[in-house]
């Protein structure tokens, strides 16, 4: 009977060979991808990427301490600004906070809606609107302070005290030289006038 004839050996190394230079190639462009990515600027380097990071941890602290109030970061400052300027103007109100004026009545009505704040139109111009803190609001400002600052202190802990003066004008510096490239201009202590609330 005949023999089947068995594949060339010379066939099945230059398969191997070609495999061989296959991987080998990938490697190599592997490798330069790497050696490319490497001069690049790592994820840890980014400031941005760090700022971010840093904002989800004062976050996950803030809450943790001041869980039992149920509000927010932005909503506690708000009640802080209010308790300075009783009677201030929405649109001010945004300035002071660096939020849009859309946002900025979304946590005043919020607010509003728990009792902690009181509305009112100005008696100079009915279409502004005015805020104050009611007695309830001006006890939960109060109250939640000491947890507010635990969480300051904690998200600064690592930081000797001369370091965190120092992140703290860092910060400013920062914010202050690219302020006009915000979505919202922040104008802290700039209100335009003094605005009389109407009789209540």
């Amino acid at each position: 009977m005949p023999r089947h004839k068995r594949p060339a050996r010379s066939s099945k190394v230059s398969t191997k060979l070609l495999s061989a230079k296959i991987r080998r190639a990938r490697e190599r462009k592997l490798i330069e991808r790497r050696r490319r990515h490497s001069t690049e600027m790592p994820l840890w380097a980014r400031p941005g990427y760090l700022i971010r990071r840093l904002h989800q941890i004062h976050y996950a602290i803030f809450f943790e301490e001041c869980a039992k109030f149920d509000i927010t970061p932005v909503q506690y400052g708000l009640l802080t600004v209010v308790s300075v300027n009783p009677d201030i103007d929405q649109n001010s109100l945004a300035q002071e906070l660096g939020l849009d004026r859309t946002n900025a009545a979304d946590v005043v009505a919020r607010l509003a809606a728990r009792g902690l704040l009181k509305r009112c139109r100005s008696s100079q111009d009915r279409r502004m609107v005015l805020a104050r803190l009611t007695t309830a609001g001006e006890n939960v400002r109060q109250n939640m302070y000491g947890a507010m600052k635990r969480a300051q202190d904690r998200l600064l802990q690592p930081l000797a005290s001369a370091k965190r003066k120092a992140f703290i004008d860092t910060l400013l510096l920062l914010i202050e030289s690219s302020n006009h490239l915000a979505r919202t201009v922040y104008k802290p202590g700039q209100r335009a006038s003094v605005v009389r609330a109407a009789p209540h």
